[in-house]
């Protein structure tokens, strides 16, 4: 089968099409026939290695210890192993993986989900981990409720675009912050307000807020606790940035630390893929209240340039991998 490999850490030329063995499924595993994949930062992270600290999460000290890049799958079941009870041949699912820029990916059952009806494999490869993501940032670390200011930086982005629909379908009065190119997007997902940040100082801009999701990772904290009401919360949702060792995750590290003297809370997410948020997810998506943004999709040949498209910050929305 065909799949982008790399041997080695490094930019999006390290990576190539392949031919490699197509895999088979293990214990309460599903071998699923690849349609689409989503590209996410971590597909970035994971490729160049960096930062440091990645590596001694078990991906790998010298080079990437599982080859194939991606992560987000939509698919056709193709076969399923030993113990998988939910899933049967022909079945269309969508989820996360290791390996998903392939044209054949096995996965663990307890990491996909039946694909949202009505969406396509495009869209429903974006979603995964971004609307995973940005359901647990909106619903458990900010716990969002009927009528609170929400504020979510990055929001023309893959989280941040999911974010704003959330934060909106469970009732909040949202503003987005994003790049000029992003503006219409951002609005026509929902935002009652957006703020181009090159035109405008977050600053001194309206009331405090209830809540922020900071998807960009980049702006100190200083900032953004002065942006926040006297009881509300800060989600920081990965990080960008910084230095090659802890990269952005340094703000997330020290949120808590800095809760201690504030009654404010400051939060760093670590988002958890689980079955079970899967289908949340997708009862949203069946109920209108969330659409994936879908900008631009590439071949899997060229699963490079559309890594370095989104790292480039150029996306407007998602990115997808059509296989």
């Amino acid at each position: 089968m065909k799949a982008i490999v790399q041997d080695v850490y490094g930019p999006p030329g390290v990576l190539g099409l392949r031919d490699i063995a197509r895999p088979a499924p293990g214990d309460r595993q599903v071998l699923v026939r690849v349609r689409a994949a989503g590209v996410d930062q971590g597909v970035w992270h994971l490729m160049t290695g960096l930062p440091y600290l990645l590596r001694l999460f078990g991906y790998g000290l010298t080079k990437p210890k599982i080859p194939v890049r991606g992560r987000e799958v939509a698919g056709v079941v193709e076969a399923v192993g030993p113990g998988v009870t939910r899933f049967a041949a022909g079945d269309e699912v969508f989820g996360t993986c290791d390996g998903s820029f392939a044209e054949y990916v096995c996965a663990k059952e307890d990491k996909l989900a039946r694909k949202p009806t009505g969406l396509s494999f495009e869209e429903a490869a974006a979603s995964p981990i971004s609307g995973v993501t940005a359901l647990q940032a909106v619903r458990d670390a900010g716990q969002v409720t009927v009528g609170q200011r929400v504020l979510i930086l990055g929001a023309g982005g893959g989280v941040g675009s999911f974010g704003v629909q959330l934060a909106k379908a469970f009732g909040a009065d949202v503003t987005g912050v994003c790049s000029s190119g992003k503006v219409e997007l951002v609005r026509s997902l929902g935002a009652d307000a957006v703020i181009d940040y090159a035109k405008t100082d977050m600053a001194g801009y309206g009331k405090p807020y209830d809540v922020i999701l900071d998807t960009a990772g980049n702006r100190p904290l200083s900032l953004l606790r002065r942006l926040l009401g006297p009881k509300g919360t800060l989600v920081i949702i990965g990080g960008e940035g910084g230095g090659k060792l802890t990269g952005g995750f340094q703000r997330s590290l020290a949120a808590p630390l800095v809760s201690l003297f504030s009654g404010r809370k400051f939060k760093g997410l670590v988002a958890k893929e689980t079955h079970l948020d899967l289908e949340a997810l997708a009862s949203l998506i069946e109920a209108g209240s969330v659409k994936p943004a879908v900008d631009r999709v590439f071949p899997l040949a060229e699963a490079p340039a559309a890594i370095q498209y989104l790292h480039e910050g150029r996306a407007r929305g998602k990115v997808v991998v059509s296989v």
